[in-house]
């Protein structure tokens, strides 16, 4: 009896530690992984947000380059504010099973490249997150958690308060024409709070990234159940400009920034043309895809498994044919915004450029050159020498609010307030 009571307590030591282990969001971790897509249903240019209890679902898809059929499954972890995970068993933030299969899957058909696409609907009713918060969605081999493939953020919103935001211009002459301030308001309507500095977290996000987001905030002003945030340090973001963009929906017809294409029996190469700085240049409006990318092929009938792969060529012809003191990084959803090997590129003495090749499925791509610089311990990718900033870009912003109970042992999501620079803008 004492033994079996023993066997059942290191079982359950050992669950909380495993689910406890720090994994890096957002990372891929088996190379044959290739394309990985988590958004909103019908929405590839969306955030992973759902609202807790409701119907929300999201799409994920990926390929894996052995083709083959392979036993992938997921799970849920959930994480503070700051990505750290809590010290809680998987059973105090999941309805139902802990793992879940992912049955749906398909060879590639009509491409050259062989690959099996793998998608799923999540979250499955069988394994629902059932507290607001961070979750890190982790997609492992053959039920084991340590065979992990892939990580992707997940935000499980349970909206108990609401924001409101402003896109403002700097006062701070040094930034008055290059960078972004968002002013908000949060309301905290339905939450008790006794300490709202150390109660109440705020994360910023531009474009969706996280790699530039700001934390740390404190309010400006405390009114009753509101608080205001309004300084000229805390909430300000380069502006950056209008991502440049490359259409591969289709490897035969060739887009207008495709400079060549080397079609062979079973590959193909294509060549964009080179690529200059355009810090210098005045910044000109069009739509673009803020940094991220969907697939779709012009080619077939279903991007997801009848897409082909090509090996795309990139170039970046530096001022003057010399190199930077730091290294370069072709930058966006595409490379993961910097974390793939392949996004730092390789300077071209003979040349006189930078150059790098990735692996991309057919679709419609933004992308940009960013600076690796860094910061505080921290590595920023910086566009000011490459892209350059102008107050008059058009950027996505979400403001996070996060609420921690006193007591409470995980924080809360509690709002998402969006806002678009075009329509929320004041001058």
């Amino acid at each position: 009896m004492y033994r079996s009571i023993l066997i059942a307590g290191i079982l359950l030591v050992s669950s909380i530690f495993s689910q406890a282990q720090t994994i890096e969001p957002d990372q891929i971790y088996q190379l044959s992984i290739q394309q990985v897509k988590l958004f909103p249903v019908g929405n590839p240019l969306g955030y992973p947000i759902i609202r807790l209890g409701s119907a929300d679902q999201l799409e994920l898809h990926f390929d894996d380059r052995e083709g083959g059929t392979k036993a992938y499954s997921y799970s849920w972890q959930l994480c503070n504010a700051d990505w750290s995970p809590v010290n809680l068993n998987s059973m105090d933030f999941v309805k139902g099973f802990s793992q879940q299969r992912i049955t749906t899957y398909r060879s590639s058909s009509v491409a050259l490249t062989r690959y099996t696409h793998y998608q799923a609907q999540l979250p499955d009713r069988s394994s629902v997150p059932s507290r607001s918060g961070n979750y890190l969605l982790k997609v492992f081999l053959n039920g084991d958690p340590n065979q992990l493939a892939f990580s992707r953020r997940v935000l499980v919103v349970d909206e108990k308060a609401a924001v409101g935001i402003q896109v403002q211009q700097p006062f701070n002459n040094q930034v008055f024409t290059t960078h972004q301030k968002l002013a908000f308001t949060v309301n905290m309507r339905q939450l008790s709070l006794v300490n709202p500095m150390q109660q109440i977290q705020v994360v910023l996000l531009q474009n969706n990234r996280w790699d530039n987001a700001k934390a740390g905030m404190k309010p400006t002003f405390i009114r009753q159940n509101q608080l205001e945030y309004n300084t000229e340090q805390d909430a300000v973001f380069p502006a950056g400009k209008e991502w440049r963009w490359l259409d591969l929906r289709s490897f035969r017809l060739q887009s207008e920034r495709v400079d060549s294409a080397v079609y062979a029996k079973t590959s193909t190469d294509v060549y964009v043309k080179p690529d200059v700085d355009r810090s210098a240049l005045r910044v000109v409006y069009y739509r673009d895809g803020n940094g991220m990318y969907f697939n779709e092929t012009l080619d077939g009938l279903n991007p997801y498994w009848q897409g082909d792969y090509a090996t795309v060529h990139f170039s970046f012809r530096p001022p003057a044919g010399l190199p930077f003191r730091q290294d370069l990084y072709l930058f966006g959803e595409l490379t993961n915004y910097g974390k793939d090997p392949q996004a730092k590129m390789i300077f071209n003495k003979t040349k006189g450029w930078y150059e790098t090749s990735i692996w991309l499925k057919q679709g419609y791509y933004d992308y940009g050159y960013a600076i690796k610089e860094e910061s505080a311990g921290k590595s920023v990718y910086v566009t000011e020498k490459t892209e350059g900033n102008f107050w008059e870009t058009e950027n996505s912003y979400l403001v996070l609010v996060y609420y921690r109970s006193l007591g409470g042992r995980a924080d809360e999501l509690v709002a998402v307030g969006r806002i678009n620079s075009l329509g929320g803008r004041n001058q």
